[in-house]
């Protein structure tokens, strides 16, 4: 019964029951892979950065509960987490952390090892990441690092270099990532003010909706810039208005600034990726 117990609770600790994060950093990975492959990488490769995602965002998981283990029980979404409960031991999540991040080493040795060096970047952004709420209004913005830094690992492992370009691409993923865990910290926004967290949400006050909007635009733009540069067609172009329609809907659930509807538009994202990465491999397979 331990031992299910401690799974169940590692289970919820690494939020495999609630992949959405997995997903966000799924999408920009897939869209970089291809990018750099200009179609259909490498399988192997494909699959040790599936594999990497899953696990490294597990990671983070992990240690942003074992960083925010004694606020979590006073802001309502997270005041039921296994380390707020009991069910895990700081010492426990600890173990689990160097477990996932074992596994993540043995997953980028499968690379060159000029990817194995930029890793470090990658393991760097995410442990340091959920420390950042104590220190700047900002930590946003490290995030938006984190779940960016597969793209140039993408473009080393497949090119052997990380071109100049593709460093737009970088930037327009962790200008999506601000938007959207601003997003996620509206939710939390009132809780978090009680016990002294900070988040750009915080930051941006009564203009989080106009800089969300701006940021969105600009990851559009880039995005378009993109696609200009590499000669993309006609259907590219419309799939990036699918992406505005969706922002635009985001901008409406977030008008009121409600804990639900705000944490709506943030799930909402995951369309955003899906239609992104699909927008990019239709290109390249010409399904239309």
């Amino acid at each position: 019964m331990m031992k299910n117990i401690h799974f169940n609770a590692f289970f919820k600790l690494m939020r495999a029951d609630k992949p959405i994060g997995s997903y966000l950093l799924l999408w920009p990975t897939l869209i970089a892979l291809w990018f750099a492959s200009e179609g259909l990488p490498d399988l192997k490769i494909l699959a040790v950065f599936v594999a990497g995602v899953f696990v490294m965002r597990s990671a983070g998981c992990v240690i942003n509960d074992i960083a925010d283990r004694k606020v979590d029980g006073h802001i309502e979404r997270t005041k039921h987490r296994p380390l707020v409960s009991g069910e895990v031991t700081t010492r426990q999540a600890l173990g689990l952390f160097g477990f996932l991040v074992l596994i993540a080493l043995g997953l980028v040795l499968l690379l060159d090892w000029k990817t194995i060096l930029l890793s470090i970047g990658a393991l760097v952004l995410a442990t340091c990441y959920p420390f950042m709420k104590r220190f700047t209004y900002l930590p946003q913005f490290v995030l938006g690092a984190a779940f960016s830094w597969a793209i140039p690992m993408a473009f080393m492992a497949i090119q052997g270099e990380v071109p100049l370009w593709s460093w737009w691409l970088y930037l327009a993923n962790l200008l999506w990532t601000v938007a959207y865990d601003t997003q996620y910290a509206m939710v939390d926004r009132e809780d978090d003010l009680l016990v002294g967290v900070k988040s750009t949400a915080i930051l941006f006050g009564q203009y989080d909706r106009a800089i969300i909007g701006l940021l969105q635009f600009v990851v559009l733009a880039i995005m378009g810039a993109i696609g200009f540069k590499l000669q993309f067609n006609t259907a590219y172009y419309l799939l990036l208005f699918v992406v505005a329609a969706l922002f635009i809907y985001q901008q409406y659930l977030i008008r009121g600034r409600e804990r639900e509807p705000c944490f709506k538009a943030f799930l909402n994202n995951n369309y955003v990726g899906l239609v992104l990465a699909f927008a990019v491999v239709n290109q390249y397979a010409n399904y239309f």
